[in-house]
Formats: structure tokens, C-alpha cells, sequence
């Protein structure tokens, strides 16, 4: 692999991968899904509120028709959903478990069920997945994308336990979770063809099983370091321009911020002679940068020796090719981001560079915390 420090580390190429992948199918999901919004005025006011493409495969995806007990839809998809977010915005109602004879059954015994608008929605997002992989055939060439695959695959099949296929909703601290892993409840990987997972699939749990390990040695999370530590400069950064030069949201920042303050990890404070205010790392959030930049190279060093050098090579290689620095004039990745002109992303400032960590929080699980 090339010197670590002469390259990105392979999370923030997989990020990038995989929050592209999330923003293209986000941007066909909002131009066909009768949809309902208030921030930017658009779509209908019939339709279910708009969600991200982790919201589908955390919860949606795994709702039949005649419905699906609440643990079992969990154990399924291996992480939680927003249940109260799903419900409010119109996708799933609750119902008791007619062979449930207790008066008041836990929430993880009710039924879920598809509203209409839900099984609206179903149909529509279903296919968009492979409809987007086959996009990026055409736009990569399908030798690239078959490689990618494989590289991920060599690497995934080799876990040690079944990991979601999507990133789960950030905890607080913007900390990583697994809650269900595998059916046995023991960690032990399903039998499955990792080989034929989707393409964001792949990256996803390649991501997350990166970032838990990272997350297990780290005071702070690899979402904190990556989007927020990772871009705060030695005289401080004004809290406004944070959210442009990580690439996530300003409430994903909020959120960063206030863990870290928390923690005594940074100060935030006025500008001077403007308004607003500036973030300032102590000496213990300087070592704490530190301490996880040496930690992203130690744990590469580790995955090389675990799952062969080679297979972490062709991934990062793979990665590199079309994913390249993140940013608009130097990724590939921004050739499939234009939003529609009435979508969303179309009247926010355009991004200077996608997130070295996804931001998938609980307000519609969007990769960048939007």
C-alpha cells in the first residue's frame, strides 16, 4: 500500500463512495417518490416525508405486506431504524400482534405495517439500488466496478460477524452500533454470498466494520475525527464554515461541537469583531487529532496483516480511482451528483467536498446530516 502518509486513509475513500452512491439514489428517489417537505417547499403535501436511502434499507425494505413483528424487522436488517421518525412521516403505522394476549405489549412486539404511502414508496425505491449501480457500470466501466466489488468482497467475506447493510443512525457522541448480529445472537456471520451483495452493500459494511474497530481504541468517534477534528486548523476555525470544508451538515456539527465541549476537548467562542463564533482545540483535543490519525494508520497495518496485504491494496486502489481527493474538481464521484433542478440539493449551496464519514442521523438518515 503507499506510504500512509502520502494518501487518504481507505474510511474517507470508502465514505466518499458510498455517501455518492447515497446522493445519486436520493436525488432519483425524490424526482419519482410523491413526497412532502417544509425546509425547501417541495413536493406534495400528500405525500410521506422525504428519507434517505439508509431509511430504506434500516427499515422499509424489510416491511411484507401482511406486516413483520418490530424485533424480527431489527434482526433482519441487523440495526434499528427511526421508529417515531417512519411513523410521523407516514411510512409505517403499529399494530399489536394479534397473538400477543398482553394488554400492553412492548414496543418491540408490535407489528409494522406499509401505509399506503408506504407501499407507494416500495416500489418505488426497490429497484433503485441496482438501477444506480448500473449507472456508475456505465460511467466507470464495469472492469472498475467488478474490481471494486471484488475487493470489497475479499475483504468482507473474511468478518467475523453479519454486519447491516447500511450504516446505522448515529448514537450520541456520533458513535456506531450493531444491535442484531446474526440470527443465533452470538455475532456469527449468516450464510450469505457476500460476492453478490450490492455494491453499497459492500461499502457499507466495509465502512462500519472499519469505523467499530476504530471506535473500540478511540476516545472520540471516527464521524467526530473525520468531519469535524480532521478539519479544525491550529488558530481555530469560525463554527460557520465547519459544515463547507467537512462536507456535513451544520446540525451534524452541532451536534460534534457539543460532545466535544462536552468533553474538554475544544472551546467555542466569539469572533472577535464579528458575529459568531470560533472553535478552538486545547492541548487535549489536539492529542486526541493525533491520537487518531496514528489510529487510522495502525488499524490499516492490522487489516493488511488480518485480511492480506494485496486484498487491501486492490481495495484502496479501486477506491482511488473514482473516488479520488473528495472534492468537485478532483473526484470522479461528482460526475452523477447533480441534483435535479426542483430537488432539495438544488437550492442549497453546492459541496466543496464529500464527508470523510457519513453523518447518518436520526432526521432521514441522509449521508451527510442534512
Amino acid at each position: 500500500m503507499p506510504a500512509v502518509t502520502s494518501r487518504l486513509p481507505l474510511s474517507s475513500l470508502l465514505s466518499f463512495a458510498l455517501v455518492a452512491f447515497t446522493v445519486e439514489f436520493d436525488n432519483e428517489a425524490e424526482h419519482r417518490l410523491p413526497h412532502r417537505t417544509t425546509r425547501h417547499g417541495s413536493g406534495t403535501a400528500s405525500g410521506p416525508w422525504l428519507i434517505s436511502m439508509a431509511m430504506w434499507l434500516n427499515c422499509l425494505r424489510f416491511v411484507p405486506e401482511q406486516g413483520i413483528v418490530v424485533r424480527e424487522l431489527e434482526r433482519a436488517a441487523r440495526t434499528r431504524t427511526n421508529w417515531d421518525g417512519m411513523r410521523r412521516w407516514g411510512y409505517v403505522y403499529f399494530e399489536p400482534d394479534p397473538a400477543d394476549i398482553r394488554p400492553k405489549p412492548p414496543h418491540s412486539a408490535l407489528v409494522v405495517r406499509a401505509t399506503a404511502k408506504g407501499r407507494v414508496a416500495q416500489g418505488i425505491l426497490e429497484p433503485l439500488v441496482e438501477e444506480v449501480e448500473n449507472r456508475w457500470r456505465g460511467r466507470f466501466g464495469g472492469s472498475a466496478i467488478d474490481e471494486l466489488r471484488s475487493a470489497l468482497a475479499a475483504v468482507a467475506k473474511q468478518f467475523d460477524v453479519s454486519l447491516p447493510d447500511c450504516l446505522p443512525i448515529l448514537k450520541y457522541g456520533l458513535t456506531n452500533h450493531s444491535v442484531s448480529l446474526g440470527k443465533s445472537g452470538t455475532g456469527a456471520p449468516e450464510a450469505e454470498d457476500i460476492a453478490a451483495l450490492p455494491l453499497p452493500f459492500l461499502l457499507a459494511r466495509v465502512l462500519l466494520a472499519f469505523a467499530l474497530e476504530f471506535e473500540r481504541e478511540s476516545s472520540v468517534s471516527l464521524a467526530i475525527y473525520a468531519d469535524l477534528l480532521r478539519v479544525v486548523d491550529e488558530k481555530g476555525n469560525a463554527v460557520s464554515e465547519i459544515p463547507s470544508l467537512s462536507g456535513v451538515s451544520k446540525e451534524a456539527i452541532a451536534m460534534a461541537l457539543g460532545f466535544l465541549a462536552k468533553a474538554g476537548y475544544l472551546k467555542v467562542a466569539a469572533l472577535e469583531g464579528k458575529r459568531g463564533k470560533r472553535v478552538l482545540l486545547d492541548s487535549h483535543g489536539m492529542e486526541a487529532r493525533e491520537a487518531c490519525r496514528r489510529l487510522l494508520s495502525k488499524i490499516e497495518r492490522r487489516w493488511a496483516e488480518r485480511y492480506g496485504e494485496k486484498p487491501l491494496r486492490e481495495l484502496w486502489s479501486c477506491l482511488d480511482r473514482i473516488a479520488g481527493d473528495g472534492t468537485p474538481e478532483g473526484s470522479p464521484l461528482f460526475a452523477g451528483l447533480a441534483p435535479y433542478p426542483d430537488s432539495w440539493r438544488a437550492k442549497v449551496p453546492k459541496p466543496k467536498t464529500l464527508p470523510h464519514f457519513p453523518a447518518v442521523l436520526h432526521r432521514g438518515g441522509y449521508p451527510d446530516g442534512s
